[in-house]
C-alpha cells in the first residue's frame, strides 16, 4: 500500500504543517552575526541601529526590523548580518524570492558562516526549488555533522529529487532521533524501497504502523496512496475517516476533492475545494483543480478567474497556464496562448500537451515549419512514454509546499 510514492510537494506540505515536532529544528532565524561599524561624524552608530533591528525583529515588528537593518546597510553596504536578518525577515512574511536574493549577498559576503546557508536551504525548500536547496544544506551538514534540521531537510530533498540512496543516506543516522516522527518514517522507507533497501524498507513501515494507525494523519497518506494507484474508492473511504477525526486536516478537502473530481461528482468535488480554500486560502493547487472543473463544464469565463488566482499564489504552474493558453486558444488569442505557453515551458520542457497546443497555433497562423517541429517534438516525447507531462502538468494534482508554515 505504501509503495505508491506520494508526490514531494504534499509530503512537504505535511511535513510544515501537520507536525509540530519539525518546528523545533533551529528554528530561531535571528543570526547575531558580528558587526563592522562605519565611523561618520553625521550618522548613527551601525551596531546601535542593528540591535534595534533585532530587537524589532525577537517582537516580530517586521517592518521596524527591515528599516533598522536597511539602515546598517546604508551606512555599511558590506554588513554581511544586515543582509542576513533582511532575508529572515522576508522569510517571517513568506516572501520567499525576496529572501533568497538577501540570504545570497549575505552568503557572498560571509561564505563561511553556516546560518546563512542554512537559511538558504529552508528558503529554497519553501519555495519548492528543491534542487537548489541541497548545496547550502549538504555545506551546512558538512560543517555541522550534527545538525538535525538540516540533515532533515536534506533528506528529503534528495528522495524529492529521486536521489533516494542518497535520502537513505542521509536520513537513516537521524533513527534513533526520529524514528516517533511520522513523515520521516513514510519518506524514508519510500527511500528504501526505491533504493532497493529491502530491510530499511520494511523497518521503517513497521515502525509506521505501529506509531501512526490510530492517528488520522496516517489514514490521510494511505488514501494517498490509493490516490496514487487510482482505487478512488477505498481512498475516499480513508479520507472520510480522518474527516470523522480532524475535517480541518490542511489538504483533506482538496483531497476529496480529487476523488469527486474523478468519480464525475463535479458537484461534491467544487463543494471540497471550496471548503479547502476557507481552511488554506493561499493553496494554489484548489483554485486550479475548481478552473480545470469548469473547463470542463464549458466555463471559460470562470475558469480564466481561477486559473489567474493559482498563478498569483505560485507564479510556477506549468498546469494553469497551459489552461489559460487553451482558453486564449479557444478565443482566437493565438498571441497571447504562444506567450502563456513559452511562460510554461520554462517550467515543463518535457510538457507533450504543451508542444502539441503550440503546433496546434502555429498551424492556425500559416507558421507550418514551425508547427511541423511542434508536433514531431509531441509526437517524439508521446513516443518514448515520457511522465514528465503528467507529473509537471498536474493531470495526477498534488499541492505545493510554499504556502505551509517555518520548517
Amino acid at each position: 500500500m505504501f509503495r505508491s510514492c506520494v508526490a514531494p510537494a504534499l509530503l512537504a506540505v505535511i511535513f510544515v504543517l501537520s507536525f509540530s515536532s519539525v518546528r523545533t529544528f533551529g528554528s530561531r532565524l535571528s543570526l547575531n552575526l558580528p558587526q563592522t561599524p562605519v565611523t561618520s561624524p553625521n550618522s548613527r552608530d551601525p551596531r546601535q541601529l542593528f540591535q534595534e533591528g533585532q530587537a524589532a525583529l525577537s517582537r516580530g515588528d517586521l517592518d521596524s526590523a527591515e528599516a533598522s537593518f536597511r539602515s546598517v546597510l546604508s551606512l555599511d553596504p558590506r554588513s554581511a548580518a544586515a543582509y542576513a536578518n533582511l532575508g529572515v525577515v522576508e522569510m517571517r512574511r513568506k516572501n520567499w524570492d525576496a529572501a533568497v536574493l538577501d540570504l545570497r549577498k549575505a552568503e557572498h559576503l560571509a561564505p563561511h558562516l553556516s546560518g546563512i546557508r542554512l537559511n538558504i536551504g529552508i528558503a529554497e525548500y519553501r519555495r519548492a526549488n528543491y534542487p537548489a536547496a541541497i548545496a547550502p544544506l549538504a555545506s551546512v551538514l558538512r560543517d555541522e555533522p550534527d545538525s538535525v534540521q538540516a540533515r532533515y531537510l536534506l533528506g528529503f530533498c534528495y528522495s524529492f529529487v529521486e536521489r533516494y540512496s542518497d535520502s537513505v543516506a542521509i536520513l537513516e543516522p537521524l533513527w534513533p532521533k526520529m524514528n516517533n516522527d511520522f513523515i520521516y518514517l513514510y519518506v524514508l522507507g519510500i527511500s528504501a524501497f526505491k533504493s532497493g533497501n529491502t530491510g530499511l524498507d520494511q523497518k521503517a513501515l513497521s515502525r509506521l504502523v505501529e506509531i501512526g494507525s490510530d492517528k488520522p494523519e496516517f489514514h490521510f497518506l494511505i488514501g494517498r496512496a490509493f490516490l496514487n494507484r487510482d482505487e478512488n474508492s477505498k481512498a475516499l473511504q480513508e479520507f472520510q475517516k480522518v474527516a470523522a477525526v480532524n475535517p480541518n486536516l490542511p489538504l483533506l478537502h482538496f483531497n476529496l476533492g480529487v476523488v469527486y473530481q474523478r468519480m464525475g461528482k463535479t458537484d461534491l468535488a467544487e463543494a471540497e475545494f471550496n471548503k479547502d480554500i476557507t481552511i488554506e486560502p493561499d493553496m494554489p493547487y484548489n483554485y486550479e483543480q475548481l478552473g480545470k472543473l469548469y473547463v470542463q463544464a464549458g466555463r471559460d469565463d470562470q475558469a480564466e478567474r481561477e486559473f489567474q488566482t493559482a498563478i498569483r499564489h505560485d507564479p510556477r504552474l506549468p498546469a494553469s497556464l497551459l489552461e489559460l493558453a487553451k482558453i486564449d486558444q479557444r478565443r482566437g488569442k493565438y498571441q497571447e496562448a504562444l506567450d502563456k505557453l513559452h511562460a510554461a515551458e520554462k517550467l515543463a520542457p518535457d510538457s507533450q500537451s504543451l508542444h502539441f497546443v503550440r503546433g496546434q497555433i502555429l498551424l492556425r497562423l500559416g507558421r507550418e515549419a514551425e508547427a511541423k517541429k511542434e508536433l514531431a517534438t509531441a509526437q517524439k516525447l508521446l513516443d518514448t512514454g515520457l511522465t514528465k507531462d503528467r507529473a509537471k502538468l498536474n493531470d495526477n494534482p498534488v499541492p505545493n509546499p510554499e504556502v505551509s508554515q517555518q520548517p
